[in-house]
């Protein structure tokens, strides 16, 4: 491989991780989904390659570790979200309270809704 080609390769690499970062920061899932297939082939043409001098993937080092970093908390805000969301539904199915004993008792609620409509 030429280097005018492997620099190509570290050029797209470099935008492709641009572009994966606006997608981590605006929230838009599906684009970091079609990104992701991308960034793999990148990726593992690079890891293909003999010799490959480090400098050339000094930027691209620092923003993969950027990315990973900001995709970690996106995680840990979904899970956030998810957590709480379960939390939600199970004070919606019962509710706890304590005697004067200082134990615990779950009093389940009704789960059936209901729809009312006005005239």
């Amino acid at each position: 491989m030429t280097t005018a080609s492997i620099d190509q390769l570290v050029e797209d690499l470099d935008h492709l991780l641009d572009a994966e970062r606006q997608a981590l920061v605006s929230g838009d899932i599906d684009e970091l989904a079609r990104l992701h297939d991308t960034k793999e082939e990148l990726v593992s043409k690079l890891n293909a390659l003999d010799s490959l001098e480090a400098g050339n993937l000094q930027g691209v080092r620092k923003k993969m570790s950027r990315n990973q970093d900001l995709l970690g908390s996106a995680m840990a805000g979904i899970r956030a979200v998810a957590d709480r969301m379960a939390e939600l539904r199970r004070v919606r199915q019962s509710l706890a309270t304590y005697d004067r004993d200082g134990k615990r008792h779950q009093i389940a609620t009704p789960t059936e809704q209901k729809l009312e409509k006005r005239a």
